[in-house]
């Protein structure tokens, strides 16, 4: 099982605050995100989400773990950011990029799904006269928080694969099983939804 994005229980005042305060300081935060032009900008909030992580006691260990599924995508972003716009956006964008990852792992490190979820549906609630479904949307959000870590996953098992058989490193060889692998799971979820009584 990933250990990617799960709950990590800890007594601290990042885990104490409620879900929705740290959902809309996300959303915040991205936003905010959008603002930055300078390099300098972006190492300070890379430094206060490290400071963010400490307040948590979420091991370093565990926060690069986070990261490293994404090292070859920033890899590739920060080489065509320096091709197109020079060096000192592509450390703006591929350092924004991370902080958002970052912070985003964050909330889910130390926020139960289940939470979350109380939280959406809680907001979306109003918007149920207007046959807006707040629970099926709960249910969505739920699936693609354990979607994600199960993809990346079933992408590890991929790779491992590759490695025991000597295959090439070529990406059309791990992209093709790895889309393969994703499309069962999602036809093994879909049968389950729908054996327990959720419509299509």
């Amino acid at each position: 099982m990933s250990a990617l994005a799960v709950y990590v229980p800890r007594d601290s005042v990042v885990h104490r605050l409620p879900a929705g305060t740290k959902l809309l300081l996300l959303v915040l935060a991205a936003v905010g995100v959008l603002a930055l032009q300078q390099p300098w900008q972006v190492v300070v909030v890379l430094a206060l989400i490290a400071v963010l992580y400490g307040a948590a006691r979420i091991p370093w260990r565990t926060a690069l773990e986070q990261v490293r599924p994404l090292l070859w995508f920033l890899l590739a972003l920060g080489l065509f950011q320096v091709v197109v716009a020079g060096w000192q956006r592509a450390v703006v964008v591929v350092g924004a990029m991370l902080g958002l990852v970052l912070l985003a792992t964050l909330v889910s490190l130390t926020t139960r799904t289940t939470a979350m979820v109380d939280v959406v549906v809680r907001w979306l609630r109003p918007l149920r006269r207007v046959g807006v479904d707040p629970e099926r949307v709960g249910l969505l959000v739920a699936l693609g928080i354990r979607s994600v870590a199960v993809i990346i996953e079933l992408a590890r098992e991929v790779r491992q694969a590759q490695l025991a058989r000597g295959s090439s490193s070529s990406p059309l060889a791990f992209i093709v099983p790895l889309v393969v692998r994703t499309l069962r799971h999602a036809d093994r979820l879909a049968d389950a939804l729908v054996a327990r009584g959720v419509e299509d």
